[in-house]
């Protein structure tokens, strides 16, 4: 368990705070096999918004949305993983909260394509043209 300690925040609880971020996205990895997708999504898509984007608000608007599918699908297991432990067997309202972390992935995932199709549509159809 980790409690965060009052006071002044030195490297010692910096350093902490960094290996508990990476065990979390270690966790991630080897138990979400969304996630493991969306990373592999990301790999892909991140650095083509930044090579695509013409400044840095077009790179920002196809990369970004795609990085928060990250963000909340790191959110979503968390959720998943608490409801699974205080509630083991079926509840109606444990299933709500899922479905409603899954909801706001897929929402981003939305913002996603609706960002890609602004950025990058008008391009991908002159490029076709």
């Amino acid at each position: 368990t980790h409690m965060s300690a009052p006071g002044f925040r030195g490297p010692r609880q910096l350093w902490g705070a960094l290996c508990w971020s990476l065990r979390g996205l270690r966790a991630a990895w080897q138990h979400e096999s969304s996630f493991r997708l969306e990373v592999l999504l990301a790999i892909v898509l991140v650095p083509t918004g930044l090579w695509l984007g013409n400044g840095a608000l077009e790179q920002l608007a196809l990369g970004a949305p795609v990085v928060l599918v990250l963000v909340a699908e790191l959110l979503h297991s968390a959720l998943e993983a608490i409801v699974d432990l205080v509630s083991p067997e079926y509840n109606e309202l444990a299933g709500r909260a899922k479905d409603l972390g899954s909801a706001a992935v897929f929402v981003l995932m939305l913002l996603v394509v609706l960002s890609w199709a602004l950025v990058k549509g008008a391009w991908l159809v002159r490029l076709l043209d």
